[in-house]
């Protein structure tokens, strides 16, 4: 059974890890920008300063993260292999449910299994970009969910 909860400092390490594993998986389009130390530091030093980490468990595995930063989700990744169980479902519930009043989050326009899946759950496309305003240059799509 998946259980969530909100990370801890002793979980940096295990997100990263998600958070690596999954973007290899899921986003291997995207260039490398970042070797897995530098990831694990921005993890530990830009991501849980600044945003509510919460963790999917299953058993004492983490399987999910997600990094919500006010009203907007920065990040929700889920390890290789736990796909469509509704990990990502509990998770972006949860984002839900600490911002009621909207939430918005970027996807990058070529992950069509990410923009499916928010689209599935109330998000609507309210702006498109041509990748100058992130990091790996490639287009994105701002998405936006209202109760």
């Amino acid at each position: 059974m998946i259980e969530i909860r909100k990370a801890t400092a002793s979980d940096v390490a295990a997100v990263a890890d998600v958070f690596i594993a999954s973007q290899a998986d899921a986003l291997p389009f995207l260039a490398k920008l970042h070797t897995p130390l530098e990831t694990l530091a921005f993890i530990a030093n830009e991501v849980f300063p600044q945003c509510e980490v919460w963790v999917a468990l299953d058993g004492a595995a983490i399987v999910g993260m997600m990094a919500l930063n006010g009203a907007h989700l920065d990040h929700l990744y889920l390890q290789p292999g736990f796909y469509r169980r509704g990990i990502g479902t509990i998770l972006l519930d949860q984002a839900k449910r600490l911002s009621p009043h909207s939430l918005t989050l970027f996807a990058f326009q070529v992950n069509a299994r990410a923009c499916a899946f928010y689209e599935h759950h109330g998000f609507v496309a309210t702006e498109y970009g041509d990748g100058s305003g992130n990091e790996a240059r490639e287009p994105d799509v701002l998405y936006e969910w209202k109760p």
